[in-house]
């Protein structure tokens, strides 16, 4: 194991590099800068402004600043956000267990949901439940997650008014409720974005986990287990499953990798105040630092996310071996 994690680190090394030095140019590449509101203040001079790009060696050529950036970066200083006006790392170290929250929330909430509704439509193939849940899949999986939340906010405000939050993640009397009072009051914010997020996935997730279990349940030694006489339940979750499984952990990694980019759009939407809103006005206002901040922290996600899936690929089929 301490030989793989070590391998994966090498190889992420240069990964990351690729990524940041591309995203670093690209913003430098699009028409403007960071400072191009503090230019069109009169109330700023231009000394003032020549200070800043000095301090920040936006005078220099842009390969020059990347290592600038770079070299700021391994002693741990993510740079200043323009946009927030503070640390990038304060920034992002304040926005990201919001989202963490909400994009886990509705991991489990899609885990939980969609494997079994995708075993018990393999086992019953063909009967009503498992034609209705696939009408379902159809219907969740066209559905625009955007319009969904939409809709999901009327129809809360209309129907529910004062009952389930239309925005946001905390109520406006949050302090003064009791530690389990706070949960649930975060517990009821997310309602809406957590069930937005869930619904295609939970959709896309089940049809899969539905062909994976068939064409287990379909294989030879399915066939041998039942002529052995093995209970059903153990042939199902047994058996077949365990081979089942395997394609759905791979998903789980990417899934894992994508939780700050994955509930972007919907935080906007829903007034989550995670990093979904700050990075769109990081990328409109060309806040350099933040945008490579954002970068680096979804690149370390994607690498841990490919670590745990292949933990638990090893973990669940003996056949495969890590080092």
């Amino acid at each position: 194991m301490f030989t793989f994690i070590v391998r994966r680190i090498l190889v992420t090394i240069p990964l990351l590099i690729a990524m940041s030095f591309f995203t670093f140019m690209l913003m430098q590449l699009a028409p403007g800068d960071v400072l191009a509101k503090y230019r069109a203040n009169p109330q700023i001079s231009e000394q003032t402004i020549k200070e800043m790009e000095e301090k920040f060696h936006f005078d220099k050529p842009a390969i020059v600043q990347y290592g600038y950036w770079v070299g700021n970066l391994v002693r741990g200083d993510m740079g200043y956000s323009f946009t927030m006006k503070e640390q990038v790392r304060t920034v992002i170290s304040g926005r990201l267990v919001n989202t963490l929250i909400l994009s886990l929330f509705s991991i489990f909430i899609t885990w939980t949901v969609a494997i079994p509704l995708g075993i018990y439509a393999a086992v019953h193939q063909y009967k009503f439940l498992d034609r209705f849940f696939s009408f379902i899949a159809y219907i969740g999986i066209s559905f625009p997650n955007f319009f969904l939340a939409l809709l999901l906010l009327y129809v809360s405000d209309a129907l529910f008014p004062g009952i389930i939050p239309i925005g946001g993640m905390k109520s406006m009397d949050y302090d003064s409720l009791s530690t389990v009072g706070k949960i649930l009051d975060v517990g009821k914010h997310l309602i809406i974005p957590g069930t937005v997020l869930g619904i295609s996935a939970i959709a896309s997730l089940q049809r899969i986990m539905r062909g994976n279990m068939l064409e287990e349940l379909r294989q030879k030694y399915v066939v041998t287990a039942r002529a052995k006489g093995l209970p059903e339940h153990r042939v199902v979750y047994k058996h077949a499953l365990r081979n089942a499984i395997n394609p759905l952990i791979t998903i789980f990694g990417y899934e894992f990798s994508a939780l700050l980019s994955g509930a972007a759009l919907i935080e906007i939407i829903t007034s989550w105040p995670g990093l979904g809103t700050i990075m769109l006005d990081a990328v409109r206002s060309q806040d350099i630092f933040l945008v490579m901040g954002n970068m680096m922290i979804a690149g370390v996600m994607l690498v841990i996310g490919n670590m745990i899936a292949d933990t638990l690929l090893a973990a669940s089929d003996p056949r495969i071996k890590l080092g």
